[in-house]
């Protein structure tokens, strides 16, 4: 009961337009356009959607021709992804590489590619292909005179080991393995890692573990101290921890970006659409600022922009802004 009384305490303060002020940096903040559904409007409509409300970036998890079609010309910056049934391929051959690059980003010259996010949260022994993959895309990029756009992976925040107190955080046996090739290019060519961070999921797989608060950007103080650094938030938390887990294994001085963060409205414990607001708003309007060792802006992408019916059903399926039909799932302000 004590958790639904504050939520409800801050859900009223967002309806009141405490927390709708515009980050520090607005072009921090993008939205995942994931397609797992079967009702969603045109992609010329989405298009429409991010620029009415005010969101910069797009993150798309494949090519997808309408999707790319669309948003060319439109001043939206895209990470698109090269996803994991590609990986094998393009980091056996560099031809392979070459022609991905040349049908599905070449293809396209008059849209603001970003980075290209070569495979998402892969696991296990195809992560062995990751670093390979990635020296052919850009290899290709560079070829082809776009050598502007950076390649990087995305990975899970589970292949944190430890990431509390953030100072002794550590990878994952499994992760060891593999983020150190990946470290390596990343900071050979002045790209970022991608980190899909889910305070959430987190507090969820034991909530007697913590307090929500600390998950939903709603804690009063600090709750882990580390050294000199207060940590008010797991988001926060979790940041640090990848940053310092990072250095441990050659990736010193290379940058996070935060690939996916959000809070479902539906299909689970806490999961509703106050929650949702409130955590997201409060994500929007901290990003700008940063964590409290890395200050500064933290770009940023939120999961997602609808719900999408073809996920598993539970949270799958209620990570959207917005539902399929263009209503709001909850009101949020960019």
């Amino acid at each position: 009961m004590a958790r639904q009384g504050v939520a409800a305490m801050f859900a009223m303060a967002l309806l009141l337009g405490v927390f709708a002020s515009i980050p520090q940096s607005a072009e921090a903040i993008g939205v995942c356009y994931g397609m797992s559904a079967n009702n969603l409007p045109p992609a010329s409509t989405v298009i429409d959607m991010y620029k009415a409300n005010g969101i910069s970036a797009m993150r798309l998890y494949a090519p997808d021709q309408g999707a790319l079609q669309a948003v060319g010309g439109s001043g939206i910056s895209v990470t698109v992804g090269a996803p994991n049934d590609v990986l094998s391929n393009i980091a056996a051959s560099p031809a392979a590489a070459a022609s991905w690059v040349r049908n599905n980003i070449q293809a396209y010259p008059s849209v603001s590619f970003r980075y290209i996010c070569v495979g998402n949260e892969v696991a296990g022994g195809a992560a062995q292909n990751l670093a390979p993959a990635m020296e052919n895309v850009h290899a290709a990029l560079a070829a082809a005179g776009l050598g502007h756009i950076k390649v990087t992976t995305s990975v899970s925040q589970a292949i944190l080991g430890v990431y509390s107190p953030p100072s002794a955080a550590e990878f994952t046996g499994e992760a060891k393995g593999y983020m150190g090739p990946v470290l390596s290019f990343l900071a050979r060519t002045g790209s970022p890692l991608m980190a899909n961070i889910y305070p959430y999921l987190a507090w969820a797989y034991n909530p007697s573990a913590m307090d929500m608060s600390y998950a939903l950007f709603t804690s009063k103080g600090t709750v882990v101290q580390d050294g000199a650094y207060g940590y008010q938030n797991l988001f926060d938390t979790t940041v640090d921890a990848f940053y310092f887990a990072m250095g441990r294994h050659g990736g010193s001085g290379v940058p996070l970006v935060v690939s996916e963060s959000g809070w479902p409205s539906g299909g689970g414990e806490q999961a509703n659409a106050a929650n949702a607001r409130i955590y997201n708003q409060y994500l929007i309007n901290h990003v700008g600022r940063g964590t409290p060792r890395h200050p500064g802006g933290i770009e940023t992408y939120l999961f997602s922009m609808f719900n999408e019916n073809q996920k598993d059903s539970g949270v799958e399926q209620n990570w959207g802004l917005f539902y399929p039909n263009m209503q709001h799932v909850y009101p949020i302000s960019f």
